[in-house]
């Protein structure tokens, strides 16, 4: 055998295993050892081994791969679950062939079903912040298992998502524990489920603890949104905590306010959602809520595989829980006056 096209067999000698110990690799079958696995996918490296997908299908009829539906954002949350996903499902031995859409409509999630259907993946991951992801992926052909991630809420499909409205009632009460009498809230887009999630959290902390719930003005997850409300709030002195839609928008709010001379925590504080690599960084550190991504990706990719592996298509919801990370942005309510 010429050594540009080495076979699994090369792989086996190498790693010091037998053949069908690398096949068990290949396919991420679970009774392999770590330091095993290691040892086996150093040297396909070595090697430069590729698999022969065309063969491989031919034998198994499968072919090794997933679809993965995302949309053209640099919106953190969903580009940081793509990753996740990603992760996930090449730890499990799957390539992942990714069909990008434009627009989140049924039309263009269809087409990108089609495509991937023409690749023969074995299944398909769909982040899903609309909620006609969700009710567009019923439609894939009878067999092909699908599970939808993110904010989209229903019954279409599998989903894994994570619990939006626990979190944004986290940072709402960790305020009001501050002292604060009320908290106002810059939101994201109301078209987004993930949006409305955390908007109901907010308003049903700030109802159970019988504090005032202000005027929401939705606009979309940008900074310049945060920034543009944020002065708004800034010039009013009764504002002392604003819980932000994300921390895109908890920036822009920043802003806003250091220009307007209020200080944060002294007398406003802010709380993002999201937990950003930047967030520890910037100016005071932000108080936010973290969404683990990578466990997000790898419950999603557990979801698809158990019916893979089964043939019955799974009616579960799963839905993590974030969790509240505490830093300089937040502080105790200012002393009131008179």
């Amino acid at each position: 055998m010429s050594r540009d096209h080495p076979v699994m067999r090369d792989v086996a000698r190498l790693a010091g295993v037998s053949h069908q110990t690398v096949s068990r690799v290949l396919n991420g079958h679970p009774n392999v050892r770590p330091e095993t696995r290691t040892r086996v996918l150093d040297a396909m490296r070595a090697l430069n081994y590729r698999r022969n997908l065309a063969a491989r299908a031919l034998v198994t009829r499968r072919s090794g791969t997933l679809g993965l539906i995302a949309f053209e954002t640099t919106l953190f949350g969903p580009a940081s679950t793509l990753y996740g996903i990603e992760q996930a499902a090449h730890a499990a031995g799957y390539f992942v062939s990714v069909a990008s859409v434009r627009s989140l409509d049924r039309a263009s999630v269809l087409e990108a079903v089609d495509r991937l259907c023409a690749q023969s993946v074995e299944g398909i991951v769909a982040i899903a912040p609309k909620s006609t992801v969700a009710s567009a992926l019923t439609q894939v052909p009878a067999g092909l298992p699908a599970v939808a991630v993110g904010g989209a809420d229903g019954d279409a499909v599998p989903t894994v998502r994570i619990d939006n409205a626990a979190g944004a009632a986290m940072a709402t009460r960790h305020l009001l524990a501050l002292g604060h009498a009320t908290v106002h809230h810059i939101p994201g887009p109301p078209d987004w489920p993930e949006a409305r999630d955390r908007m109901d959290g907010w308003r049903d902390a700030l109802s159970a603890a019988g504090a005032a719930v202000p005027v929401i003005r939705p606009e979309d997850w940008s900074a310049r949104s945060g920034y543009r409300q944020g002065r708004a709030l800034a010039a009013d002195d009764s504002v002392t905590a604003i819980f932000c839609g994300n921390d895109q928008i908890a920036l822009g709010a920043l802003r806003a306010l250091h220009e307007a001379g209020r200080r944060v925590p002294e007398q406003v504080s802010v709380v993002g959602f999201d937990d950003v690599p930047e967030s520890p960084f910037y100016l005071p550190p932000l108080t936010t809520v973290r969404q683990d991504f990578v466990e997000l990706g790898r419950r999603s990719l557990d979801l698809l595989l158990g019916q893979l592996s089964t043939g019955v298509r799974a009616d579960r919801h799963l839905m993590l829980t974030p969790r509240l990370v505490t830093r300089a942005s937040s502080g105790p309510a200012p002393a009131r006056r008179g």
